[in-house]
C-alpha cells in the first residue's frame, strides 16, 4: 500500500495530461537513453563504414523531432490512465483512513473485491489476526454476514444485521454493511468503490434483556410460595388468631423466617444479574489467593465451630497471583466453604488445598484450589445440575440451612468470567470435593 499522507494533491483527480506530460522537454528526458543508444549506434556505424558525418547527424535530428513533436500513442495513454485509476480506488485515502480510525466501535474498509484495506484500532482483534490485504471472508463464517457483503458488493443498498461472536462468551454485534460511492455519476446498484463495515458492540444490552427476564420469571416462581405464607398468616392474625399472644408470637417467627428467605433470594438474584451483566469483561486486576482464602477462613471461623467443624488448609501459605475481581473472588470461596460447613457438618473437618497444574486440554498453568467435605456425599446422577439456578438435592435440607439454589450458579458465572473452571468429584458415603480452577497471571495473558 502506497502511503499518500506526505502528497497533499494526492487527493485529487489525476487526468491524462498529468499521468503523462506531453511537453516536448518531458519527452525528450523519458526518452534520453534511447536517443544515447541511438547515437551511439550511429558513431560506430561511420567509423565502421567510413561514412559523411552528416548523414549520422541527420538521423539523429529526425529521431530527436520525431520525440519531441510527435503525439504518443493514445492507447498507451489511456491504458497508464485506467491503471492509475485503478490502483487509487482499491487503497482508501489518508481521509477516509483518519476518519475509521476515529471510530469508537471495531470498523473495516474493504475493497471491491472484499479484501481488508483498513482496521481501526478496535477492529484489530476482533476476528482474531486480520491484516490489511486478506479476504475478510477468511476470518468471518457466518452466513448472515456473508450474504449482507456479497448484497453490497453486488450494487445492493446497506444492510444490517444482528452478529455473534463465538468465543469463550457470545459477544452480541449490530453489524452495518454500508457502500461507498467516490464518484458523484454512480447510479445506484452500481457497484461501490469501498464498503464500510461497522460493529457496535451490544453485548451488554443483550444480557440486560435476559437478566430482566430471568429476574421476573425466576423471582415469580420463587418468592410465590413465602410471599403466600406471609399474606396468609397476617389474615390469620387479622381473623381468627387476633389477640392470641402465643399464636402472634409463633407466627412472627414464621414470617421473619419467610421474610428473610425473600431477602436472601432477592439478594442472590441481583448478584447473578450483577456478575451476568460483565461476563464478557475480563478482570484487570491481579489478586493474591493465598490471602482471599485466609479472609474466607476467617470469616467463616464462627459458623465452623457453631457446626463444631475444623477448617484445615494445607499449601495455601504460598502466593499465587492471578487475574481476578477480589470481592467476586472471595464470593466464590464463601459459598464453596459455607456448602462444606452446611452440608458436610457430619464429616467434623473440611480441607482446603492449593495445587500448581498444567491442564491437559489447552496445556495453560492453572491454581487449582480444592474444597473437600466429609460428609454424605452427592448421588451421581445429581452431579451435572449442581450449578443450575434453584436445583436443589434436597428441597427441605436446602431451606433448612437457609439456602436459595443460586449459590453454585453464582460460583459457575464468577468463574466464567475469570476464565476458570470448577470441577466436581463426590462418592457416596466419602464427601464430596469441589475444584476450582483459575489461570495463572501468565497464562491470562497467552
Amino acid at each position: 500500500m502506497v502511503d499518500d499522507s506526505k502528497s497533499p494533491k494526492s487527493d485529487k483527480p489525476l487526468n491524462a495530461d498529468q499521468i503523462l506530460d506531453s511537453g516536448p522537454l518531458h519527452r525528450l528526458q523519458q526518452a534520453r537513453w534511447v536517443l544515447i543508444v541511438t547515437a551511439i549506434g550511429l558513431v560506430w556505424m561511420v567509423m565502421q563504414t567510413d561514412g559523411e558525418i552528416w548523414r549520422a547527424v541527420a538521423v539523429l535530428s529526425a529521431v530527436l523531432l520525431a520525440t519531441l513533436f510527435l503525439p504518443r500513442r493514445r492507447k498507451v495513454t489511456r491504458l497508464r490512465a485506467k491503471a492509475e485509476a485503478r490502483r487509487r480506488t482499491t487503497i482508501p485515502n489518508r481521509h477516509m483512513r483518519k476518519l475509521a480510525a476515529a471510530l469508537p466501535d471495531p470498523c473495516f474498509i474493504l475493497d471491491q473485491r472484499g479484501i481488508v484495506r483498513f482496521i481501526n484500532k478496535a477492529g484489530s482483534s476482533i476476528f482474531g489476526n486480520v491484516n490489511e490485504g486478506d479476504p475478510l471472508s477468511f476470518r468471518v463464517r457466518q452466513p448472515d454476514m456473508l450474504a449482507a457483503l456479497e448484497n453490497v458488493l453486488d450494487g445492493g443498498p446497506l444492510e444490517k444485521i444482528d452478529y455473534v461472536l463465538k468465543s469463550h462468551t457470545d459477544h452480541h454485534y449490530e453489524a452495518w454493511v454500508t457502500p461507498i460511492h467516490l464518484s458523484k455519476e454512480r447510479s445506484k446498484g452500481t457497484q461501490p468503490d469501498f464498503i464500510l463495515l461497522l460493529l457496535h458492540d451490544q453485548t451488554e444490552q443483550k444480557n440486560i434483556e435476559r437478566m430482566r427476564a430471568d429476574f421476573v420469571a425466576n423471582a415469580s416462581h420463587e418468592l410465590r410460595t413465602p410471599l403466600a405464607s406471609v399474606i396468609g398468616f397476617i389474615e390469620t392474625l387479622q381473623g381468627p388468631a387476633k389477640g392470641d399472644a402465643a399464636v402472634t408470637d409463633r407466627f412472627l417467627g414464621i414470617m421473619l423466617d419467610q421474610s428473610e428467605r425473600m431477602s436472601r433470594l432477592i439478594s442472590d438474584l441481583l448478584s447473578l444479574s450483577r456478575i451476568e451483566m460483565k461476563a464478557h469483561v475480563l478482570p484487570d486486576t491481579q489478586v493474591d489467593l493465598s490471602k482471599i482464602l485466609l479472609h474466607v477462613m476467617d470469616a467463616l471461623a464462627p459458623l465452623a465451630e457453631e457446626n463444631k467443624i475444623k477448617i484445615k488448609s494445607h499449601s495455601c501459605d504460598e502466593s499465587r497471583w492471578v487475574s481476578g475481581d477480589r470481592d467476586e473472588l472471595i464470593q466464590v470461596f464463601e459459598n464453596l466453604v459455607e456448602n462444606a460447613l452446611k452440608y458436610g457438618r457430619n464429616g467434623e473437618k473440611i480441607e482446603i488445598g492449593c495445587d500448581d497444574i498444567v491442564d491437559p486440554t489447552d496445556g495453560k498453568a492453572y491454581y487449582s484450589i480444592s474444597i473437600r467435605d466429609f460428609g454424605e456425599g452427592i448421588p451421581a446422577q445429581h452431579l451435572p445440575r449442581l450449578t443450575e439456578r434453584f436445583y436443589r438435592i434436597d428441597v427441605a435440607s436446602s431451606r433448612e440451612q437457609k439456602g436459595t439454589g443460586l449459590g453454585l450458579a453464582i460460583v459457575k458465572h464468577i468463574l466464567t468470567r475469570h476464565r476458570g473452571k470448577l470441577l466436581i468429584e463426590s462418592v457416596a458415603g466419602q464427601g464430596a470435593t469441589f475444584h476450582v480452577q483459575l489461570p495463572t497471571c501468565e497464562s491470562s495473558i497467552l
